[in-house]
């Protein structure tokens, strides 16, 4: 039978749902129309004038004033329905004009086109020429990085007739502004109004700073803190709780379809509070156990006296002779965690389905590189919480209310235990290392400073809330602090392009797919693809997604979507790929006596051969710039050059076309 209980909790989960898809929406009107409006304007390239500097400012006032509104209505309990829209306005409208503004001069996202956003770009453009799952790189390989958010911006992109590279930095900013104005829903169904608008945008902003980069891994970051807080109430509770078992798993899921790393470290997390939560359930249920025989000793003692064995004369009823046993208290939730991993699953499979099918075929696994890169950051404990500086003062205060309310405070415990599980995470990595490996904990640093901001708000709201009480109640103390905290918030959003520095600069100096750089210098080789392009199309006679092209300039791929016979480094390659033996295959036929063994070598490779070359010249000699893994080494990478004769390439079946500093020689079947 429903109880009244379960039906309001219902309500309140389609009541959540709904505001989410309204914030959704809202939060995509603002994004097309902030990118559309500072397209539309010439503005000068971001790493050589203030002027997008200063109107990203502007516009991020703006934006916190939106937000502030929004806390005081609420405050007020006036116009509630206003409140929330100005509160979705103001975050979605604050991510827009962060990442926005810097990078209006420029069609390409944050590091443009260069090292880890080479592979993301490939990716996505794989999957805006198609909705097949499919690996970025390799022919006839289902895809081993999670699709997820490069099949919907691939999907995005052919909606709207944009190629992949171009289409990488509307949809990225886009699904970022959605990710922080549904996240901000999800924190106001777990805590008050008010302080949700601070924490989400405190999270939001450290996000931003830290996590943008990755795209795909940011609109996940935001989420993490008030998914834990949803995790913890539906694991540490006696009952009920499973619309927030549904959404926690609901959050696994998506992560598994987007970052497997941060799936990993939220699944490692929420294993923990699984186990943390059993263990206070049957602690106290041995408590209970031990205050039941205590009162059943003493109704015993009554009904001895009364003459009536097991019957209490005070009560009428049955003496209780033992509870039940204590481990019992474990099974509701391991029961939910159980439920979680199997929702988490279901949805994980959506992508993973395929990889998974070709495993169990027999493929070949041979040792993957992917967890191979130890940068310093990787070797040591991240304490922003001791930096002076605002990122600094902001975590130390979530420390010290972490560790305050850890007690009396289900928020402060979700967090805290999600702050505890990064640092376990980063000691086990530590220790993987002795074993060749690591768990890649230096990229949770953004999400660690995304718990630690969150904390930090609830902190100085209970701190400036028990001040405020302590020194008799001045109203002119309320709004000293409330002034604190909107300055602390614009000081802190104003130094996001400045932490973001690199990053944007790579945007205006890499060369785009138009063959443009967008601070109006002179382009690099890549100005020459849409050329080589061109002639692939005419030569090999078949469209792009049907041919194999193997270079060492593998951005040609990040912009056209041809398949490649190797990967960029043996770290993003396909682990079904053979990364080593394909890099062995390309140096002996490079060594090769003469052009007719290398055709017969051609049609004699154990995988799909290249239909065309896209070499560099030097000069008897074409080269191929390659890359091996040479962890534990930092960098983890070593580059290397294989040198093909040109001779190799004299016999019919192969064409030669010089452009500009390549030459392109397609293979005739």
């Amino acid at each position: 039978m429903t109880t009244n209980d379960e039906v309001r909790a219902g309500r309140k989960i389609w009541s959540g749902v709904g505001e989410g898809a309204a914030a959704a929406g809202v939060a995509l009107v603002v994004a097309v129309v902030g990118l559309f409006a500072f397209s539309a304007v010439q503005w000068p390239a971001f790493n050589s004038s203030n002027v997008t500097r200063a109107l990203t400012t502007v516009g991020q006032v703006v934006a916190v004033a939106l937000l502030v509104v929004s806390v005081l209505l609420i405050r007020l309990r006036k116009w509630p329905v206003v409140a929330k829209l100005l509160s979705w306005v103001g975050i979605s409208s604050f991510v827009t004009v962060t990442l926005g503004m810097p990078l209006a001069a420029t069609k390409l996202y944050l590091f443009g086109v260069s090292v880890d956003q080479e592979f993301r770009t490939e990716y996505l453009t794989r999957l805006t020429d198609s909705a097949a799952l499919r690996d970025m790189t390799y022919v006839d390989l289902p895809p081993f990085y999670p699709a997820g958010w490069f099949w919907i911006g691939g999907r995005v992109g052919n909606v709207l007739g944009m190629d992949g590279w171009e289409v990488f930095k509307p949809y990225a900013i886009g699904l970022l502004a959605i990710a922080a104005a549904v996240a901000l829903v999800l924190w106001m169904q777990l805590v008050r109004a008010d302080m949700a608008v601070g924490a989400a945008a405190a999270v939001t902003a450290m996000t931003l700073a830290y996590a943008s980069p990755e795209a795909y891994g940011a609109v996940l970051v935001v989420f993490v803190p008030p998914v834990l807080v949803l995790a913890w109430g539906a694991l540490h509770r006696r009952s009920g709780g499973w619309g927030a078992v549904l959404g926690t798993g609901l959050f696994l899921g998506v992560a598994a379809c987007f970052y497997t790393l941060y799936l990993a470290i939220a699944a490692f997390t929420v294993v923990i509070m699984a186990v943390v939560a059993a263990g206070f359930a049957v602690y106290a249920q041995r408590a209970a156990g031990r205050r039941a025989s205590r009162l059943g000793g003493a109704r015993a003692g009554a009904a001895a006296d009364a003459g009536t064995p097991g019957v209490s004369p005070a009560t009428g009823g049955t003496v209780p002779l033992s509870a039940p046993p204590a481990w019992r208290a474990a099974i509701a939730p391991m029961t939910r965690l159980a439920a979680i991993g199997g929702i988490a699953i279901v949805l994980a499979l959506v992508v993973w389905t395929p990889y998974l099918l070709k495993m169990a075929s027999g493929a070949k696994l041979p040792s993957g590189s992917a967890f191979h890169y130890l940068p310093e950051s990787g070797a040591q404990l991240a304490f922003p919480m001791l930096e002076f500086s605002l990122r600094g003062a902001l975590c130390m205060i979530g420390v010290l209310w972490l560790v305050v309310r850890a007690g009396s405070s289900r928020r402060a415990q979700a967090l805290g235990l999600g702050v505890v599980s990064i640092y376990l995470w980063t000691l086990l990595s530590m220790m993987a290392t002795a074993a060749g490996t690591t768990l890649l904990s230096f990229r949770l640093e953004p999400v660690l400073l995304a718990l630690l901001a969150a904390a930090g708000v609830f902190g100085f709201v209970e701190g400036a809330t028990a001040l405020y009480q302590a020194v008799n109640e001045p109203a002119p103390m309320r709004t000293a602090a409330a002034a604190i905290a909107v300055l602390g918030a614009i000081a802190f959003a104003q130094t996001i392009p400045t932490v973001l520095t690199h990053e944007i600069d790579t945007a205006y100096t890499d060369t785009d797919g138009n063959g443009e750089r967008a601070d109006q210098r002179k382009p690099s080789a890549v100005s020459h693809y849409r050329e080589i392009d061109a002639a692939i199309l005419a030569q090999t006679g078949r469209p792009r997604d049907e041919s194999v092209v193997l270079t060492a300039d593998t951005t040609f791929l990040a912009f056209y979507p041809y398949w490649g016979f190797q990967a960029l480094t043996s770290h993003y390659a396909n682990p079904l790929s053979d990364f080593k033996a394909r890099a062995a295959t390309i140096a002996d036929w490079s060594k090769l006596p003469d052009s007719p063994a290398l055709v017969e070598a051609l049609a004699k490779s154990p995988w799909r051969a290249p239909d065309a070359f896209l070499f560099r010249n030097d000069g008897d000699n074409y080269t191929l710039r390659l890359a091996e893994d040479v962890y534990p080494n930092d960098p983890n990478v070593k580059r290397y050059t294989v040198s093909f004769p040109k001779s190799l390439f004299t016999d019919p079946a192969f064409t030669a076309t010089e452009i500009g500093p390549f030459t392109l020689i397609t293979v005739r079947r």
